[in-house]
């Protein structure tokens, strides 16, 4: 290639020299548009070779996308796999087999480095995922194995409560060995929490071995109400000033806590501490406890962790507590039973009142359901404890209707235990996500909506079947329980987690869970029409027919029981035209605007708006 020579400009003017030998001089500006046009030409040459390259399909790109995944999430890639068969079948089979069994690999070395390095949680999490995909894991480690060395992990850093906890799940999964029991039998003798010792106990019992008798005497024995009492505490959140009519008016929130850990970790409502942790709060907000009377010094506190779909908040504060509540009981109290509630009803701390459950299974929660009792409740009870007469934690008191004595309702104590390891944790809870909202029907669940976007989206779940299984095991419960349970089957998991659903067209489809939005339904409302949120919101299946030209026309397909279509009078073959859905985020429903000729009154033309919460206790 020849050399070029480049000239300095002398005397104000450029010149070209003559030719040197062995090449040619260019002027200054000469030379860098020679370079300019040398750089174009190459860039030229490189887009050029590209338009040679065969576009890639949407297939090959889908690979791409598992294969990107394989390392850093091989449960998403498994996912991805599924999700990959469901669209284009078995096509190519072999390479799907290929990124299949990595996938399985890095699974399997992930399980292996978390036990490795003690990290028994994640361990746990991942025989999840491996057993959902129908992996054995009898060589790296069962889930209940991995759960009790969790529990005993948690132990040796003083975490009493994670560390209960997780040895319950253990022995839900597999019964303790009575060494284990007793183990954990006299580590509650030892920090006074009696109903944890009375667990431990029978679990002892049940493996037929000598329990020392302090340990019996203390695990039979009972907590009487005043000593309980001492465990309960009255919450303060001071939100400043209010201007009301140019008067300032202190701001207090009110409501009860109570003590689960000696080392100062209590239970309350979020509803109570929300305006700590809620980003769209702006004003002032600081958190306090008090333990005696109105003139007991207020210690300040502080939010560990909280789960707004339960109404759950963990606060802490440099306390240590005379008495400590015991969460390991599952108890599901029955109708009729007497079960008391303790908290500061508008302040007043310490106030102990009784009733009786008057239901089971109300649904007022986005997941799972609560406990109706009629035990006189107030402002400021909310997120204290309801024990039953043996002292046993059966609920937490969460909500009550001003306007009707007698009509309150609390969290089962069952479901705090469940929600209480991500709490622990830390921050915001974060629940897992299929993206499907359920009706209970004379078939089981049945799968009304789903989500776009979601995990049951991606794997092409059809809406109109019938969840059959979960994780290889049939859900029943009775009447109106069947959401619940099915519920409390996904709610342990994490995100991002494995879950193997079973649906009634015979198809196994293992899917990964994702974070669970606020408000699924709100969520699913921003990308999805409002003809197809009809249903999830308020119980209208649409299917389309033959309308004018300027407005689609429907007719209701199917009215699902006990929805807002339903009690408003729709039934099949109406004819619908939706003039319009506004969703009010901000206030938590939604509104839907129709026309319809309503079958039963003649087809007599009906303008209606029909309301529906946001908050729907029917997603999965």
């Amino acid at each position: 290639m020849q050399r070029t020579k480049i000239i300095p400009p002398a005397e104000g003017a450029v010149k070209a020299a003559g030719p040197p030998r062995g090449g040619w001089a260019f002027s200054f500006p000469a030379a860098l548009a020679l370079i300019s046009l040398i750089g174009i030409s190459c860039m030229t040459m490189d887009e050029a070779a590209e338009r040679l390259v065969p576009l890639k399909s949407t297939g090959e790109l889908r690979l791409e996308d598992i294969e990107g995944q394989l390392e850093e999430s091989p449960e998403r890639a498994l996912h991805l796999i599924g999700a990959y068969r469901s669209v284009y079948g078995a096509e190519p089979e072999s390479r799907l087999d290929g990124l299949e069994k990595e996938a399985v690999d890095q699974l399997r070395a992930a399980q292996a480095r978390a036990i490795a390095e003690k990290r028994w949680d994640d361990a746990a999490s991942l025989a999840r995922s491996l057993a959902a995909w129908g992996i054995p894991v009898e060589s790296t480690g069962m889930e209940p194995d991995l759960i009790l060395a969790d529990a005993k992990e948690k132990l040796s850093q003083g975490n009493h409560l994670g560390a209960f906890l997780a040895a319950v799940r253990s022995h839900e999964l597999q019964p303790l060995q009575f060494e284990d029991a007793l183990f954990f039998l006299d580590l509650a003798v030892k920090v006074r929490q009696r109903r944890a010792a009375a667990f431990f106990f029978a679990a002892a019992m049940e493996r037929g071995g000598a329990v020392p008798e302090d340990l019996r005497q203390y695990a039979q024995g009972r907590d009487s109400a005043s000593d309980m009492i001492k465990g309960v505490a009255t919450v303060l959140v001071d939100r400043g000033v209010r201007i009301e009519k140019g008067r300032g008016y202190a701001e207090w929130v009110l409501g009860s806590a109570f003590f689960v850990d000696a080392s100062g970790l209590l239970i309350t409502n979020y509803h109570v501490i929300s305006s700590e942790v809620d980003p769209a709060y702006e004003g002032y907000s600081r958190l306090y406890i008090r333990m005696g009377d109105a003139a007991s010094p207020r210690v300040p506190a502080q939010v560990i962790g909280w789960d707004k779909a339960m109404d759950l908040a963990l606060l802490k504060t440099e306390l240590t507590p005379e008495y400590v509540f015991s969460v390991v009981d599952r108890v599901i109290p029955q109708v009729g039973e007497t079960v008391y509630a303790i908290g500061s009803p508008v302040g007043l701390e310490k106030t102990v009142t009784a009733g009786i459950v008057s239901a089971l299974g109300r649904r007022f929660l986005q997941i799972g359901d609560v406990i109706q009792i009629d035990a006189a409740v107030n402002h400021g009870n909310s997120g204290g404890p309801v024990v039953d007469p043996q002292g046993r934690l059966v609920g937490i008191v969460f909500a009550g209707v001003e306007q009707y004595q007698g009509l309150n309702f609390a969290v089962p104590a069952e479901r705090l235990a469940a929600a209480l390891p991500a709490m622990i944790r830390g921050g915001k809870a974060e629940r897992p996500w299929l993206g499907l909202t359920i009706s209970e029907g004379s078939q089981g669940a049945e799968i009304i909506y789903v989500a776009p976007f979601t995990p049951s989206a991606e794997q092409r779940v059809p809406e109109g079947l019938w969840i059959t299984a979960v994780n290889g095991e049939e859900i029943t419960a009775p009447q109106g329980a069947l959401i619940p349970a099915l519920q409390d089957r996904i709610f342990p998991h994490r995100p991002g987690e494995l879950v193997a659903l079973e649906t009634s067209d015979g198809v196994r489809r293992v899917l990964a869970t994702e974070k669970r939005p606020e408000v699924p339904l709100a969520a699913a409302a921003k990308v999805d029409s409002r003809e197809r949120m009809a249903a999830p919101l308020f119980g209208l299946i649409l299917t389309p027919t033959v309308g004018n030209m300027f407005s689609a026309s429907y007719m209701v397909k199917r009215v699902v029981r006990g929805s807002i279509a339903d009690q408003a009078g729709l039934s099949e073959q109406d004819p619908v035209s939706i003039r319009g859905l506004k969703i009010l985020e901000k206030e938590g429903y939604a509104l839907l605007d129709i026309y319809v000729k309503k079958r039963r009154m003649g087809y007599l033309e009906t303008s209606m708006q029909l309301p529906a919460q946001l908050d729907s206790p029917d997603t999965l």
